[in-house]
Formats: structure tokens, C-alpha cells, sequence
């Protein structure tokens, strides 16, 4: 498939990004929503941080006090027989993760060409309350009448909900609450009512029975969601056979609602796929890929944080082509096109 991946990727990198705290250092620069504002093209980072380490035994996570509104550090001992450090991203106890062992936050980062990024030097949404004790992950923005909406997702103890915030020009934001309880994540508003309902993909996490995959819900005013229905399921033994949930924000097609979405595999691979919902019934879905549009394979996508990851969270259509920026290895972002055409191409049938 002729996936142009830009020749100047990683087009952002931990080290074009200051620090939000003192001897903290950014751990990565991934998985950031996109807008169009004015003349500019704005990414809104997702800004993963750490303690700076003492020592190679002593393993330091941040968190937030969720009392005095302020982060603090813990101090673990990679040596201590209860815990699990194994996967770079949390700190297990058992089955049960106790702690990630970053804090992310988001931070907006500005273009004139789409390529050469500016970042700001102060985070733009950073964690606050209780909900997002943990951090802020992963936003997707939607520009609607009244504002840019963002969902993102809101991590903690008590697990990962999606928040909301609404803002005018990406110098301000106001907060709107949770829109969905934990445990959910990868939520995306669509662009437009249809049928005069507002709609929206997420993806919850069922611990008892079920799967992590793709639903769908309605709302006659964004406030209140409903009637939420499975929208799109795994495939076992295939790209999307462990995991799957929404990328980008849907995009507005002749051919009805594409949405760009990622999949896991069993060994933790990320790549990214799309499928095509109903343009009058955004629940019924009429194509999807039978392999995917990007997968890991450059070396930034393959080596990092979490090596052998691709996944986007923003895309914007500029004519038949469509720019996706995205994440690599939970490490820096990245940006590909490819056409309309491109992505039918890769639908069964």
C-alpha cells in the first residue's frame, strides 16, 4: 500500500518538549488529538513525564495529591519481591497495577505547515482532581459550533474514565466533567448530529465477561449519553485480534463515516485500520479493513518506550488525502499519508 510516512519523522521528540516540573524529564510525545485553528494546524501532545531516577535501583513514580493539588513522588525498589516491573508502563502487584510509572499531561503544540512543530513551554490540561490523580491521556478533538470539544482520558486508582473539556481557541480550557465512568477509554465525538442526535465512539473495558472493543452512543444535547450499543468486535488471530478501539474523530465521507481505529494483536502489536459506518445510522457498519493501513515497521514505530506501536488519535482530510498523525513506540509523533482510496482499498471485498 502506498503509505507516505513523512521523511522527517519523528516529527516530535521527548527532547522538543521542556519539562512541566524540575528534575522531571519527558518520557514521551505521542498519541496527540489535531485541529485545525486559523492558519495554524494544532496538536495537543499527550506529555508523558518522570522523576528524574536517583539510582538504578530505586524506580520513582509521580502522582497527584489529590488533597493539596500538587504532584508528589513515590519511591519503589526494583528489588522488592511484590511487585512487578516488567512492563515499562506500570507498576504491578499481582494482577493489579498500583501505580503507572509516568504522569501525562496535555500540552499544545502549533504549525503553519503541518510538519515543523512549536510547543508550548506550559501544559494545557493537566491533572487536578481525583479522577485524574493518575494523568490525562490520549485526547481526541472535535470542532463543533460552540468550541473544539476534547475527550480524553482521565486515569486514576479507581481507573481510566473520559473527561471532557471544551475551548475556544487552544489558549483556555474549561473543564465539562466526566462523560463516561471508568473503565472506558478511546471516546471520540462525532463532527456533526445525524438525525438530529449528537454521537460518539468509546470503548469499554469488561472485567467479567466481554472484550475491550468498539460501541457506540447518542446524545440529544452532549451532556446526557445513551443507548449505547457494540459497534465493532475482535478478530481473533488477526491485527485486531486482542484489542481494538477508535483513532481518529470520524470523518465525513461520500461513502458515509470513515473512522480510522487501532488494534492489538496477542503480542502487544498496535496498528491502524478503519471502518466505514452508515453516513444516516452511524451504528451499522458497511466496510472494514481486512488488513491494516499502517503498521510498525520503521524503526522509531518498531524501538521506544513500548516498541512496535502505531497509534493515532488525529487525522485531517485535505481533499483525497488524508494526514494522520500518530504515535510510535508510546515514544514520539509521527505523521503518514495516504488517500481516500488507499484505506477502500484495504476494505473486505
Amino acid at each position: 500500500m502506498p503509505i507516505a510516512r513523512h521523511p522527517d519523522n519523528p516529527i516530535l521528540r521527548p527532547a522538543d518538549v521542556p519539562p512541566s516540573i524540575p528534575d522531571f524529564r519527558v518520557m514521551g510525545v505521542f498519541n496527540a488529538g489535531v485541529a485545525v485553528y486559523g492558519e495554524e494546524t494544532i496538536l495537543l501532545l499527550r506529555v508523558a513525564e518522570a522523576p528524574v531516577g536517583e539510582n538504578e535501583i530505586e524506580i520513582r513514580v509521580p502522582l497527584l495529591d489529590e488533597n493539596r493539588g500538587t504532584v508528589i513522588v513515590e519511591r519503589f525498589s526494583a528489588d522488592d519481591p511484590r511487585y512487578d516491573f516488567s512492563d515499562s508502563r506500570v507498576i504491578r502487584e499481582g494482577s493489579r497495577v498500583v501505580r503507572l510509572t509516568s504522569m501525562s499531561h496535555l500540552r499544545v503544540a502549533r504549525s503553519r505547515d503541518g510538519v515543523r512543530f512549536s510547543v508550548d513551554a506550559h501544559p494545557f490540561l493537566y491533572p487536578e482532581n481525583a479522577s485524574e490523580a493518575w494523568g490525562i491521556e490520549d485526547p481526541r478533538i472535535t470542532p463543533l459550533p460552540d468550541g473544539f470539544y476534547i475527550a480524553y482520558s482521565a486515569v486514576s486508582s479507581s481507573g481510566v474514565a473520559v473527561g471532557l473539556a471544551r475551548t475556544a481557541d487552544f489558549r483556555g480550557v474549561e473543564r465539562l466533567g466526566l462523560m463516561l465512568s471508568p473503565e472506558n477509554k478511546d471516546a471520540a465525538l462525532f463532527p456533526e448530529p445525524v438525525g438530529g442526535r449528537w454521537f460518539a465512539l468509546h470503548r469499554p473495558v469488561p472485567h467479567s465477561f466481554g472484550e475491550p472493543e468498539m460501541w457506540i452512543s447518542e446524545s440529544p444535547d452532549l451532556v446526557h449519553w445513551g443507548n449505547h450499543r457494540h459497534l465493532l468486535g475482535l478478530r481473533p488471530g488477526r491485527w485486531d485480534g486482542a484489542r481494538i478501539g477508535g483513532g481518529a474523530v470520524p470523518i465525513r465521507t461520500d461513502r458515509g463515516w470513515l473512522v480510522l481505529y487501532h488494534g492489538a494483536d496477542a503480542a502487544h502489536r498496535y496498528c491502524m485500520g478503519a471502518v466505514l459506518l452508515d453516513a444516516n445510522d452511524p451504528g451499522k457498519v458497511l466496510a472494514r479493513s481486512s488488513r491494516p493501513i499502517l503498521e510498525p515497521e520503521a524503526e522509531y514505530e518498531v524501538n521506544g518506550f513500548f516498541g512496535k506501536v502505531v497509534f493515532s488519535c488525529g487525522a485531517l482530510l485535505d481533499g483525497d488525502t488524508i494526514r494522520m498523525y500518530y504515535g510510535a513506540a508510546d515514544e514520539t509523533m509521527a505523521l503518514a499519508k495516504f488517500s481516500l482510496q488507499d484505506v477502500y482499498d484495504t476494505f473486505d471485498g
